[in-house]
């Protein structure tokens, strides 16, 4: 009697632990939905979209705003060299000299035949008899005379021509003439170069054609002046591109009146201007795989996999292009764990758990 109780009670007991066994929820464990994987605990962040920044660099040669090199219109022998390479010389300033006798003594001539013709005009005029001088004797005394005045300018330009002028104010250059030498017109004397402003002259992509404009001010910096920069106004653009290189000319202007730089110096010129608009992503959001780069996304509590090209990287972020449109989650820490259409839990402050799909798996059985 004793044992058939024991054996009745044993019996209960495995009922009721049957039962309790049958009554405990299908999930167990947090993240957990319905006896399926746990959801991933990942921190995200929205996707905002940036303007991509095109840069150009590009190196530029300076020139004098005017710059001549010096020759003699005559042959002949030089008797005075009337400048020092380097020296500032005015506008009309003599350079140098020429033998000039002969043409002093042409001068003289021309001028004493003008005094003759003038004073034959003039005797002509105070012959008061009627009929004593005809029209034409009057008519050739005045040809004569203005014949005598061109001969003048004329031997006056020719010794005007054994001088060599400065045909603008400038820095002369070397020279390697001096006096006693004799050369002729193809002889260059030396150069002049106006550096009070320098043109620099640079190609630039048609990509930006029309972002650049006369008067516009850039910075430019010349290798001469480490790390130093100078302000330069756009003087002229070039009216088309050219085919080949796909690129323009413009000239920009810089002012020397320090006389700092020189006609030949090299420029670096960059420039930057906002180019697409852009996903912006944080760098850890990126992960790699044998067809690129991608990030994930969350889409309705779950990870999507999403192909990305990367365009450019700036300082703990990343420009790409793909299917990415504006305030899109997604994962920038767990993404180690993720996979595509796994659960995932967002967490992104401390003490506050949002869960994106799975809200069941957080409530613990009898909470």
């Amino acid at each position: 009697m004793l044992s058939r109780s024991f054996s009745l009670i044993c019996a209960g007991a495995v009922l009721c632990l049957s039962a309790c066994g049958a009554s405990e929820p299908a999930t167990s464990g947090q993240g957990r939905a319905f006896g399926g994987p746990p959801a991933i605990k990942v921190i995200v962040d929205t996707v905002e979209f940036a303007s991509d920044v095109d840069k150009f660099e590009t190196v530029g040669t300076a020139r004098a705003s005017a710059s001549a090199g010096i020759f003699s219109e005559v042959s002949g022998e030089v008797t005075a060299v009337s400048f020092t390479p380097g020296q500032r010389v005015r506008k009309g300033q003599t350079l140098l000299s020429f033998e000039d006798r002969s043409e002093q003594l042409d001068v003289k001539r021309a001028e004493v035949a003008v005094r003759d013709a003038e004073q034959l005009l003039d005797r002509y005029d105070r012959i008061d008899v009627p009929g004593a001088i005809s029209d034409s004797q009057i008519d050739v005394a005045k040809t004569a005379l203005e014949a005598a005045r061109i001969d003048l300018d004329l031997a006056k330009d020719r010794l005007m021509q054994r001088k060599v002028v400065a045909p603008f104010t400038g820095y002369v250059g070397l020279s390697t003439i001096d006096a006693g030498a004799r050369i002729g017109s193809q002889t260059e004397i030396t150069r002049l170069d106006d550096r009070s402003k320098l043109l620099v002259d640079f190609s630039v992509p048609e990509q930006i054609f029309g972002a650049l404009n006369p008067g516009d001010e850039i910075s430019i910096r010349p290798f001469a002046l480490a790390g130093e920069a100078v302000t330069a106004k756009i003087g002229y653009i070039d009216s088309g591109v050219d085919p080949v290189t796909r690129s323009f000319i413009v000239r920009a202007v810089v002012d020397n009146s320090e006389d700092r730089l020189r006609p030949g110096m090299s420029f670096r010129i960059e420039f930057s201007q906002d180019g697409e608009r852009l996903p912006q992503v944080p760098e850890a959001a990126i992960s790699y795989g044998g067809d690129g780069p991608y990030i994930w996304a969350v889409e309705d509590g779950k990870a999507v996999r999403k192909p990305v090209d990367v365009v450019s990287r700036r300082q703990g972020s990343v420009l790409v292009r793909g299917d990415i449109s504006e305030k899109t989650s997604i994962v920038t820490e767990g993404v180690q764990k993720v996979r595509e259409g796994s659960a995932v839990v967002v967490i992104n402050a401390p003490k506050e758990v949002i869960e994106i799909g799975a809200v069941d798996s957080l409530i613990s059985p009898g909470g």
